[in-house]
């Protein structure tokens, strides 16, 4: 039989860890986790890492594995998860269940990512100073006009995101989308898609429940042991920046909640439209 790696997506809170646990304990499989969030240890509640008892249906791998104060990217995890995968096949898996909703790590599984340039170092102090001076918008709207694919589907939110898009975008004279679509690796695994989807009204209410859950939980403990490391790439995430903010005393606790469910809804949407050109994927409404 041809070695299988099955993969669980769709937009966050949809239920992906439920759905992938059934298809584990089918398969007789661990679940990967294609997290760009959980993967690290520091932080657990505001990434909605899976709970105790789903960790103990079945093994996961690359949940809070890493620490936020060691850089991660796509590449390592390409690197990382195809090792794994082929350890694992060879210890006799047939299928193997891998889980996330990190369209790029995905990507970087199924076809592997071009070279990415080094980081152009004066480049990006200019362009981090600029972020600085006139924060995320300026920068957004040159990245609109020059790269309109990576506008649509990055966190654009994300300042550290929209400084490395842009950096490339004005280093390569290349779009950064570009770079994720060119050469596809061939793997020796056989690949299937399932996309999670939901009604609308029935997504959004489960990300307003699971913010409310993460705040009773100890978001806010969280993010505040956090504080040290707030300006590593790792916590310029949703959850955090807003955290980040009523702890600063800009914005109250009930406005940052606010804040969370709406760009968490928005992260959802990016989700959505970055598979929607996905033809490989077999959709299934929960």
């Amino acid at each position: 039989m041809k070695r299988k790696l099955v993969i669980v997506l769709g937009p966050t809170a949809v239920g992906k860890t439920d759905y992938s646990i059934e298809l584990a304990l089918k398969y007789g499989s661990p679940v990967i986790s294609c997290d760009s969030r959980q993967i690290y240890r520091e932080m657990s509640i505001g990434t909605a890492v899976p709970s105790a008892s789903q960790l103990a249906a079945v093994k996961h791998y690359f949940i809070r594995s890493h620490s936020v104060t060691v850089p991660y990217t796509a590449g390592k995890y390409e690197i990382e998860a195809l090792s794994l995968i082929g350890r694992l096949f060879s210890e006799g898996h047939e299928t193997l269940v891998m889980a996330g909703g990190s369209g790029f790590y995905i990507d970087a599984v199924c076809k592997g990512l071009d070279d990415f340039p080094p980081a152009d170092q004066e480049l990006r102090a200019s362009l981090t100073a600029r972020l600085k001076a006139e924060g995320v918008e300026s920068l957004r709207l040159d990245l609109k006009r020059l790269d309109p694919e990576s506008y649509a589907t990055i966190d654009i939110a994300n300042g550290q995101r929209v400084v490395r898009a842009l950096e490339v975008c004005l280093m390569t004279g290349r779009k950064f989308s570009s770079f994720k679509t060119s050469t596809i690796k061939k793997r020796d695994f056989e690949v299937e898609k399932i996309g999670l989807t939901r009604p609308r009204d029935v997504l959004y209410g489960r990300i307003n429940h699971r913010v409310s859950a993460m705040l009773e939980d100890g978001l806010v403990e969280e993010v505040r042991s956090l504080i040290p490391y707030r300006d590593l790439p790792a916590l310029q995430t949703v959850g955090y920046r807003e955290i980040f903010e009523f702890l600063d005393g800009s914005i109250s606790l009930e406005r940052a909640a606010e804040l969370v469910r709406r760009n968490t809804r928005h992260y959802a949407k990016r989700q959505m439209t970055w598979w929607g050109r996905d033809k490989d994927i077999r959709w299934i409404e929960l």
